[in-house]
């Protein structure tokens, strides 16, 4: 419902008429001007950086516990019991592992997301505000709230470049 509230409004401004021949309009694709200005782009590969080791253990557990599965269901019948408890016990551990450590990887990895935001919204704020001023805009919509755009209407790179400015 709240996505279409924005686009009622624009389809109301867009359908009063004469009035509507001085509105300046203008569409902001807000995702993508924080997934693609710089700071971001430097996030991602420090995040790579960072979470890489991690991410490359769970693989490695992923990848044990399969090859595990895999013996146990391809020689399950023609391993003594002991063998195949073994088995059995270390495949429930490294799954028991994996869980813990998707959980901790994940969790470390949303909470230096949401730093991120922390620190881009400011810069993205004040991109935003000073496109709106310098272009003289009325109503600025969100991009997923618009069903077409001219490419001349949206300013998503104008505030991307203006985010890259801002120190």
């Amino acid at each position: 419902m709240r996505k279409l509230i924005p686009l009622f409004l624009a389809s109301t401004i867009l359908v009063a008429g004469p009035a509507s021949a001085d509105t300046k309009i203008a569409v902001l694709n807000i995702q993508m001007a924080l997934q693609e200005s710089d700071a971001a782009k430097r996030y991602i590969t420090d995040s790579e950086r960072k979470f890489g080791p991690q991410l490359d253990k769970l693989k490695k557990l992923e990848e044990d516990a399969k090859r595990i599965q895999e013996r146990l269901v391809k020689n399950g019948d023609k391993m003594q019991q002991s063998e195949q408890e073994r088995l059995e016990l270390e495949l429930k551990q490294k799954a028991r592992d994996f869980q813990v450590q998707s959980k901790d990887l994940n969790d470390a990895k949303s909470k230096a997301d949401r730093d991120m935001l922390q620190q881009l919204k400011p810069k993205l704020d004040k991109a935003v505000e000073e496109t709106i001023k310098r272009g003289d805009y009325d109503l600025v919509v969100e991009a997923s709230a618009v069903v077409n755009v001219k490419p001349q209407f949206d300013i998503t790179r104008q505030v991307i470049e203006r985010m890259n400015q801002i120190r």
